[in-house]
């Protein structure tokens, strides 16, 4: 073998390589097109890693409550302080520490809350107190109309529940409590 025909046969070789990488990426990235990020309900554990790793300034992962199987309580841990100095409503003992959920009375001793998503930082600590003490009717979940789909979410990244997950895009909510089909 002289050496122009192990030249010519070596760039062969690195354009097969290079379209098959091609053809691999393309392939990856349209399995991709059809998932985004989601977390598993169950697996947080409300890390408070939501607020503070995502790519935007203020997190695509916001707190969602399920009404269905919130118990309507006169002082909800997700709302108030779960183990505060005095266990009353004084507006010193509320959890949030941007004002994200609205708490309106129904009747005594029932209370509905429901989370303002503008305000909302991910930050996990009603979730955290509606676990605790609470039915767990509160939890995190990615925004989409928020997120930017990175290629890797960056909060995923640095979960260290390993909660988040690629779910198809037709089903783009993971719901508490859910087993997976």
């Amino acid at each position: 073998m002289n050496r122009r025909a192990l030249l010519s046969g070596g760039l062969r070789g690195l354009g097969l390589l290079g379209i098959g990488t091609a053809t691999g990426a393309l392939a990856t990235r349209d399995k991709r097109d059809d998932e985004v990020w989601q977390i598993d309900p169950d697996a947080c554990i409300q890390c408070g890693l939501c607020a503070t790793e995502c790519v935007l300034e203020i997190s695509a992962v916001k707190t969602v409550h399920s009404h269905g199987m919130c118990g309507y309580c006169e002082l909800c841990t997700g709302y108030f302080e779960p183990d505060p100095v005095n266990l009353d409503e004084g507006a010193e003992n509320q959890l949030c520490p941007t004002g994200a959920i609205e708490r309106t009375y129904i009747e005594h001793p029932y209370y509905e809350y429901r989370i303002k998503p503008d305000l909302c930082v991910g930050c996990g600590k009603c979730v955290k107190g509606c676990n605790m003490f609470g039915n767990g009717s509160l939890y995190l979940q990615v925004n989409h109309d928020r997120c930017v789909d990175c290629n890797r979410c960056a909060i995923a990244t640095a979960c260290p529940a390993e909660a988040f997950r690629l779910v198809p895009r037709s089903e783009p909510y993971l719901l508490r409590g859910k087993e997976e089909a």
